[in-house]
Formats: C-alpha cells, sequence, structure tokens
C-alpha cells in the first residue's frame, strides 16, 4: 500500500496551532485526487480531524485510534480521566482526577508538568510516570523531571486523591469539608449554625485579616485571609441549603460585578489613571445598584460599618451633590458649634440629649478629617494606639519610682505622660 510520511509539514511548522492548520490542508488536498487515509500512531489527533471535516470532503470520517492518554491511563491501570498535553499544562487550571498529562517528551517539558501540577496537588502526590515502552512505575510528581528517558509517548498519571490525603485543596474542597461538618453526624455546632448566628464571625474574621495587613506578617495574612474566605463558603452553602443561592451563585455574582464595574478593561469606557477608573467604578456601581437620587446613595451606607467610617462615607457620598461645607476650616466652625451645644447637654443633664450632643460632635469631627483628606477610621486607631502606648510608657515610669498611678493627682499624672510623650518623640525623631 503506497504512503506519504508528513515529516515536512512538521519541520516547516512553527506550533502546534499551525501544525493542525498545515496537516489538515495536506490531507484536504490529497482527498482531491482520490481516496486517502490520515493515520497517526497512538493519538486521536482531534483537533486535525475537526479541522480535515471542515474542509468539506465528500464522505470524510474520522476513525480515532488509541490516544496517548488511554495509552497511559491503561500502562497506570487508572480509570480514564481528564486528559492534557504537556505542552498546555499552562492552561490547565481546573484539576480533575484521574488526569493524564501526554506529550512528556523531554526533561524540560516535563519540568513545567511539575512546577504546575506540584502548585495545584502538592510535591510529595502520588503519580506514575508511563515510559516509552508502555511501563508504568509509580512516582512522587517532584520526581516528574528526574527519568531517565523521555520520547513522544512519555505520559503522567495520577488518580484521586481521597479528601484526607490531600495537601492542597481548591475552593470545591472547601465546599465539601463544610458539607461533610453540616452533614446530620457532622460537627454539633457547625450544624447549629445559621448566618445570624455566625455575623459576628465575619466581622472579627476581617478585622484579624487587617490586623495581619498592619502588622506586616504574610503568614498571618495568608491564614486570616482563608478564614474570611472560610466564611464566605460558610454562608454560600447555608443559603445553599435554604434553596436561596449557592456557592455557583455567589462565584458569577462577583465575577460578572467585576466585569460590569470594570468597564474600562472590559467595555467602552476609558481610564487614564487611578481616578478615572474609580470614577468608572462609581459609576457603574450606581447603576448595578439602582441608585437614582442622593438618598439612594446615601441611604446604601453600610448600617454595619464601624461608627467614623460610616460617618465618613456618607459624608463623602453627600458631597458628590454638592451637600458639603467648602473646607476643612469651615468644618470646624461646625465643630465648634456642636462642642458649645454638649456643653450645654451637660449642664441639663439628661443623658439622651448628651449622647445626642455627643454624636454631632463627632461626626462635625470626623467631616473636618474628611475634607482634611485624612481617612478618619485609620486616623482613630491610630490615634488610639498612640494612646495605649504612652500610657504605658507612662505606668511603667510611674513603677520605676516606686509609686502607683491611682495615687497621683492629675498633675503629677500629666507630668509623667508629658515625659513619656517627649521620650517618644525624641526616638521619632533619631529614626
Amino acid at each position: 500500500m503506497p504512503f506519504v510520511t508528513l515529516d515536512h509539514v512538521y519541520a516547516k511548522s512553527r506550533n502546534f496551532d499551525t501544525l493542525n492548520k498545515n496537516l489538515a490542508a495536506e490531507v484536504a488536498a490529497a482527498a482531491k485526487e482520490g481516496s486517502v487515509a490520515y493515520c497517526v500512531d497512538g493519538s486521536a489527533e482531534e483537533d486535525v480531524s475537526a479541522r480535515i471535516l471542515a474542509h468539506k470532503i465528500k464522505k470524510a470520517r474520522t476513525v480515532c485510534g488509541v490516544s496517548k492518554s488511554s495509552r497511559a491511563f491503561a500502562a497506570a491501570k487508572v480509570g480514564c480521566g481528564t486528559a492534557v498535553s504537556a505542552y498546555d499544562i499552562e492552561k490547565f487550571d481546573r484539576p480533575v482526577l484521574p488526569l493524564a498529562v501526554y506529550d512528556m517528551d523531554c526533561d524540560l517539558v516535563a519540568g513545567d508538568v511539575k512546577l504546575k501540577l506540584c502548585e495545584l496537588f502538592g510535591d510529595e502526590a502520588a503519580a506514575f510516570f508511563v515510559d516509552e515502552e508502555g511501563t508504568s512505575h509509580p512516582i512522587r510528581l517532584f520526581e516528574a523531571d528526574r527519568q531517565r528517558k523521555y520520547g513522544p509517548f512519555s505520559a503522567l498519571v495520577i488518580d484521586e486523591i481521597p479528601l484526607l490525603k490531600k495537601t492542597r485543596f481548591d475552593y470545591t474542597d472547601l465546599l465539601a469539608i463544610m458539607r461533610l461538618l453540616r452533614a446530620p453526624d457532622g460537627c454539633p455546632w457547625d450544624r447549629a449554625q445559621t448566618h445570624e448566628s455566625i455575623r459576628s464571625n465575619m466581622i472579627e474574621e476581617a478585622y484579624e485579616l487587617v490586623d495581619a495587613i498592619d502588622l506586616k506578617d504574610d503568614g498571618k495574612i495568608c491564614e486570616e485571609a482563608g478564614d474570611v474566605l472560610m466564611q464566605g463558603a460558610f454562608h454560600s452553602l447555608l443559603g445553599e441549603e435554604r434553596g436561596a443561592f449557592g456557592a455557583g451563585d455567589v462565584l458569577s455574582g462577583v465575577c460578572s460585578k467585576l466585569i460590569f464595574r470594570h468597564s474600562h478593561i472590559f467595555g467602552q469606557d476609558k481610564a487614564a489613571d487611578e481616578s478615572g477608573a474609580l470614577s468608572v467604578w462609581e459609576k457603574n456601581k450606581k447603576e448595578e445598584k439602582g441608585q437614582k437620587t442622593a438618598g439612594d446613595s446615601v441611604r446604601d451606607v453600610p448600617r454595619a460599618f464601624p461608627a467614623a467610617m460610616r460617618a465618613q462615607k456618607a459624608g463623602k457620598r453627600a458631597a458628590k451633590y454638592g451637600y458639603d461645607f467648602s473646607s476643612a476650616e469651615e468644618a470646624a466652625e461646625k465643630v465648634k458649634e456642636e462642642l458649645g451645644e454638649l456643653l450645654s447637654a451637660l449642664a441639663e443633664g439628661e443623658r439622651a440629649h448628651i449622647s445626642e450632643e455627643a454624636g454631632d460632635l463627632l461626626f462635625a469631627a470626623v467631616n473636618v478629617g474628611r475634607l482634611a483628606g485624612a481617612d478618619c477610621e485609620t486616623a482613630l486607631k491610630e490615634s488610639t494606639d498612640k494612646f495605649i502606648r504612652r500610657f504605658l510608657a507612662t505606668e511603667k515610669r510611674i513603677l520605676a519610682d516606686g509609686r502607683k498611678m491611682e495615687e497621683l493627682s492629675a498633675e503629677e499624672l500629666w507630668a509623667y505622660y508629658g515625659q513619656a510623650k517627649a521620650d517618644e518623640d525624641t526616638k521619632d525623631r533619631d529614626r
């Protein structure tokens, strides 16, 4: 039977996409002269088959042979599953096991495969290396690029990994663990929880993450970010159990939101800098939330925000509609006015009125800070940190003198505090 090799097509093709196009064109051209069969040992060549059919050759059909992945699964005695070429491994970001990686024809390609799969499954994950002769032997993933010989039929196979034997997990695993905890025979505490009962947990975990960020501790940031993610998964599962929404809805919602609000990236809007990008984001956010009036925007400031943060956010949103002071100096006059009203309320002695005027004074102070360009929540936190630091230094000085803080007069306490403050200022200048 006469035959022709297509080695010359491989030689002239720059990449696999070009190769597949050229192979399909070569077969189509030969088919114009008569019946032709395109045979490839060990691979279904599905992409080439599809391209051949696209040429609309009469009576054309494809008959797939044994694929490289099927050969690898059989050699490893693992049930068939996901298959990917080693040359496409970077595109593989959804690890579904069992898995066969074929076309591992040299140690460099094997090295790329190892790095990607170790990131997904862990360095010590069990695998099988299938050599050119079709023999498989067990290895650990980190050994994938340390085999003696590679070739066109070399492959790597990973079987399913039981949940409790995994060292690397994905979001699907997190949901699986949470479902086990919520199962009838799961954890009694987790089974008893509701959206409302774990509401404060979300706040606590968010603050712990912020604290880790302030400490610049990468280990803690990683840990606390995981805790925040777990809280999100917990609420997704609670929604799923009620038939209200599921994890897929949550993920789809946030992805759709990111695409919609970044219309300067995914749409027709333009943004030359950070300010322009923020402007586009805010515009799209208003449209998304149906905020048509100034009242809609201000009313939507979350009530669960910390007080200073909520006050600043409300003032900032109102300012976008012209409802604001002209400057920090003008806002400061309001502070004086509110302070006077608080002092009057103190003279009256009515607790509710005192509380109301104290709130007005604090809100006025937030407006001054906002117009001065400060983040009032952060500023108040840092001032509180500073007060605690100086208080501890003051106490240390008093104890060093053999005295007790509660036995000192106000004048003596302030004198010690002044010394502690002066010491801190000196250290700051020296730094």
